[in-house]
This record gives C-alpha cells, sequence and structure tokens, in this order.
C-alpha cells in the first residue's frame, strides 16, 4: 500500500508570525550576536532568524552598519553610569565611567572592531554622552573643549578595545603574535635601535588596566590645558616685563 505524505498545512492553519518591530530586530541581533558573533549579524542571516526576507527588514533598517550601531547602542546600557552621581574626584569618576565602556566592549571584541566606524545614535549611547559631558563640566572644562574631548575619549578606549581583545582569533595565534613582539623589542639592538633597547621592559611593562587608566589621565590633562584652536577661551599669559636697562 502506497503511504502519502501528508498534506502540507493552509497558510491559514499555521500559527501568525509576530509583527516585526525595530526593538525586536536589534533584539534577535543582539542574542544573535551573543550566540555566533557579530560577522554573522547580517541582514540576510537576521532575516532568516526571523523568517522574513531581508527586504521586510530594511523598513526598519537601513543596512548592517547601522544594524552593527543599533546593537552597539542596546549593549551600552550595561555601561555603569553610577559614578556621575557618586563622590570623590571627578576625574577618577570620568576615568571610571570610560573603563566601564571599554569592558562592555572588551566582552564583545568583533563589536569593539566595529565601533571604530560605527555610529550609534540611541537613547544608550546619548546617555553615556551627557554623563561624559557632565562630569567634564564638573571639572570645569569649556563646554565646547568638552564637546571635542568626547570624540577623542571615546576612540581611545574603543581602539584598545579593539587592539586587545582578542576576538574572534585563535588564542595561541594572539599569544604567538605578542611573543613574537616581546622577543623583537628585548632583542632589538643597541646601535640601531638604541631608545627601544634602553627602554625594552618599559615598552612591554604594565597591567593593561594601569595602562588604560594612566592613558585616559594624560588624555584628560591634555583637554584641561589645550584650548580648541577656534575658540582660544584661555587668556594668552602675559609676556614677561623687560628689565631696566643697565645705566
Amino acid at each position: 500500500m502506497t503511504e502519502h505524505p501528508a498534506p502540507r498545512p493552509s497558510r491559514r492553519e499555521r500559527p501568525a508570525k509576530p509583527a516585526l518591530t525595530r526593538d525586536g530586530i536589534i533584539g534577535t541581533a543582539v542574542a544573535l550576536m551573543r550566540a555566533e558573533g557579530l560577522r554573522r549579524v547580517t541582514m540576510r542571516r537576521l532575516a532568516q532568524e526571523l523568517d522574513t526576507g531581508p527586504a521586510s527588514l530594511y523598513v526598519y533598517v537601513r543596512n548592517t552598519a547601522e544594524l552593527h550601531a543599533a546593537v552597539l547602542d542596546d549593549l551600552l546600557g550595561a555601561v555603569d553610569l553610577g559614578p556621575v552621581r557618586a563622590d570623590g574626584d571627578w576625574r577618577d569618576r570620568l576615568v571610571r565611567v570610560l573603563t566601564s565602556y571599554t569592558a562592555v566592549l572588551f566582552e564583545h571584541p568583533g563589536l569593539a572592531r566595529s565601533a571604530l566606524v560605527a555610529r550609534p545614535s540611541g537613547e544608550r549611547y546619548l546617555d553615556l554622552v551627557e554623563a561624559l559631558l557632565s562630569l567634564l563640566d564638573e571639572g570645569g572644562v569649556p563646554g565646547e573643549r568638552a564637546a571635542w574631548a568626547i570624540d577623542l575619549l571615546l576612540q581611545f578606549a574603543t581602539a584598545t578595545a579593539a587592539e586587545h581583545a582578542a576576538g574572534e582569533k585563535d588564542p595561541a595565534d594572539t599569544e604567538g603574535e605578542w611573543a613574537a613582539l616581546a622577543s623583537a623589542v628585548r632583542g632589538a639592538s643597541r646601535e640601531r635601535h638604541p631608545r627601544i633597547a634602553a627602554l625594552g621592559a618599559d615598552l612591554l611593562s604594565g597591567p593593561g588596566e594601569a595602562r588604560l587608566n594612566w592613558g585616559f589621565h594624560v588624555l584628560i590633562s591634555g583637554v584641561l590645558h589645550t584650548p580648541r584652536p577656534d575658540t582660544p577661551d584661555t587668556p594668552e599669559a602675559p609676556s614677561a616685563p623687560t628689565p631696566p636697562e643697565t645705566p
């Protein structure tokens, strides 16, 4: 007796798919990134996950770059903004917020590299920028100078995470690259590279967190003492008085 395949359910019998929303799309993209890595978060792969066509997603997200920026904004909700309202020196609290931002990117190395060119514009990104501006204002940094400082501070944090996070590379490859660099620095010729030979230990020294914090403080000190070229908001230092002529 010949078996016939079971009839496919009609469209009316299939459960209705939930309506697409931007928040739902971004939430699925975040889950996909956690499970498979940022490289897999494409419009086509996301459409498969949502059981729809890529064209349906473009109504809510223009392209993959905007999608990655939205994923970054979602994850920025994990940045600790508590130091803004805490006690203590404003510089130290500013560094704590920036360090928390860097730590979020360290957890998602693929996103750290994407964040170098991503342009997030969501509420969580605005919350972060507002927090940084608030602390700079508390420190007496002029507003126009603080506006440029935000870009500088976040670039340093993002680049640090992108450089040092292992990402999707094999840990053995990362360890091998570092070993090769350390060997080259320690073996530098005193004749050809005398300064590297003299400072080799310092070039390779220091835990990552200590160097990161030091870098933030260097930038903050520079912001405090360097006016913007288009807005000289600090008076010029008075010239030294001319000594009287000797009779």
